[in-house]
């Protein structure tokens, strides 16, 4: 049963909202399913080189370093588990994982979004967004959906440049 608003806390809500416009997400449209692919790609992480210039953001994972991770010969450095966290906290904690792993000189990262209600998370869609931006692509080679053992579609590895010395 919805618990009722005041009109006090309505006139509050619409001051507060007053100016705010609705984000519009459009999904990409999925890509039909390859036999030559290494894994599948439930979320749109499916990105050009690493060119700063033109702002693309970071590549894929190669199929002979995605093969070792997922067969254990790769170990993953360093995990993030972002369930339970709104947007703003997770892209803080995103940033500043993202950070201080590869300042660590990590090299292989998890980092784990979920895969929300009916597998449309918001974090799971907002995550390789973030890690696009220009501050973290600095930092990143490449990002690939996890192997299922890893999280499959609610998670993704994230190879991270080596520190300059």
């Amino acid at each position: 049963m919805a618990k009722q608003l005041k009109e006090e806390d309505r006139s509050v809500w619409r001051a507060a909202m007053r100016g705010v416009k609705p984000l519009r997400l459009t999904p990409k449209a999925p890509e039909e399913p390859s036999a030559s692919r290494a894994i599948p790609s439930p979320v749109n992480v499916e990105w050009r080189r690493d060119d700063a210039k033109t702002g693309a953001a970071p590549g894929t994972i190669d199929r002979r370093t995605l093969t070792r991770i997922k067969r254990g010969e790769r170990a993953i450095d360093a995990r993030l588990d972002l369930h339970g966290l709104t947007q703003e906290a997770a892209h803080r904690a995103l940033a500043r994982f993202i950070a201080t792993t590869a300042a660590d000189g990590a090299r292989l990262a998890l980092v784990i979004t979920g895969k929300g209600r009916s597998g449309e998370g918001i974090l799971r869609a907002a995550v390789p967004r973030w890690l696009a931006e220009p501050a973290l692509r600095a930092r990143i080679v490449a990002v690939t959906p996890a192997a299922a053992n890893h999280g499959g579609a609610g998670a993704l590895y994230v190879l991270l440049r080596r520190p300059r010395s």
